[in-house]
């Protein structure tokens, strides 16, 4: 019987953070991922955006989760010597009238994070556009997919990772240890994304699934160093290779992508891009957003051994490295986890038979 102080099951954002939080702080684990290519963490754009909606208003904690978000992705970077973090301004061309007034009037209120766009014609070269554009800066760009490989090396290299599927129903309690095949632990998180909504121990927390989707398109004289949007959004993701999309759908059927998105998706190209472009791929993936939108971090009420890091939304780039860490500190015994967000306040619905 293999003995850790943590099992973390899934490895997305946030089993990458919350196991690396952990490895800095001396504690053992095992980290439980069979890996899925249509992960909402993998399929993620890596946009990290301090403004937000058709009001402009400020994320929620941004001013707190983005500078903490840059100075985690950098550590991380220079512990496994790569770079996964860029500074970027988004450039958001205005689909309307009332979009235009909305950045306006922001602006006079409360312009932190953005610029007004004073060259009207400065992308007219390669974007059509009627109002005029506004810059939001600073935007941090996360490669998601760099780090969650790179980190999943660094697990096999030191014995870490256990590439399986979890079955949470073979996973047993005995006395103050949790055993799961031929694992022993204090402790389990659960990190698994959309499979959390079907877990016997969290399935009562108010999950809001939704789907999304996005192509990948080549458009080789554009710009990489900008985030374009008009509605949708442009974000650069490897070498003349843009990230278009994402939708929302509440109510799906599967996890496919659709055709109307694709159509849709064309359209917008066709439409808003004055370069030539070529589709390289369309993906669809579930989002692990919750009603509230708000994540949930902490453990079950009933069993305080039995953990949850989820419910990061579309946010997963900035709240995974701020809430893994909080988490991490609470099994070190260095720190609470923020009300906010701790799942002890839906310990009447958890504790419910």
């Amino acid at each position: 019987m293999k003995k850790v102080d943590v099992l973390i099951v899934g490895q997305g954002l946030a089993g990458t953070w919350l196991s690396y939080w952990l490895h800095k702080s001396g504690v053992s684990f095992k980290l439980i991922d069979q890996i899925n290519p249509d992960s909402a963490s993998i399929r993620a754009a890596g946009l990290i955006n301090p403004v937000t909606g058709r009001r402009l208003v400020t994320t929620w904690m941004i001013d707190e989760l983005m500078p903490f978000a840059k100075n985690a992705y950098q550590e991380i970077g220079n512990f496994l010597e790569e770079n996964f973090i860029d500074e970027i301004s988004l450039i958001d061309f205005f689909p309307t009238v009332q979009m235009l007034q909305a950045f306006q009037k922001r602006y006079e209120e409360d312009p932190s994070y953005l610029i007004p766009g004073e060259d009207s014609k400065k992308y007219a070269e390669w974007f059509r556009y009627d109002l005029g554009w506004g810059a939001i800066h600073p935007c941090q760009l996360v490669n998601v997919e760099k780090l969650l490989k790179s980190w999943r090396i660094w697990l096999k290299e030191n014995n870490c990772l256990v590439d399986c599927h979890f079955d949470p129903f073979k996973l047993k309690e005995t006395g103050k240890k949790l055993e799961y095949s031929n694992m022993r632990a204090s402790y389990i998180i659960f990190c698994d994304g959309k499979s959390s909504a079907q877990n016997p121990y969290f399935n009562k927390l108010p999950f809001a699934l939704n789907k999304g989707e996005a192509l990948l398109v080549e458009i080789k004289s554009l710009p990489a160093d900008k985030v374009y949007k008009k509605g949708m959004s442009l974000v650069p993701c490897g070498e003349n290779i843009f990230w278009l999309g994402s939708s929302y759908e509440w109510s799906f059927d599967n996890d496919l992508p659709s055709e109307k998105f694709r159509k849709n998706g064309e359209e917008w190209l066709n439409f808003n891009i004055k370069l030539p472009y070529a589709i390289q791929e369309h993906f669809a993936s579930i989002r692990p957003a919750t009603l509230e939108r708000r994540p949930f971090v902490g453990f079950h009420p009933l069993n305080s051994r039995i953990g949850i890091l989820n419910g990061l939304g579309t946010k997963g780039c900035s709240l995974a490295p701020y809430f893994g860490k909080q988490l991490a500190d609470k099994i070190t015994g260095k720190e609470l986890i923020d009300p906010l967000v701790d799942i002890s306040r839906f310990e009447k619905i958890l504790t419910r038979i």
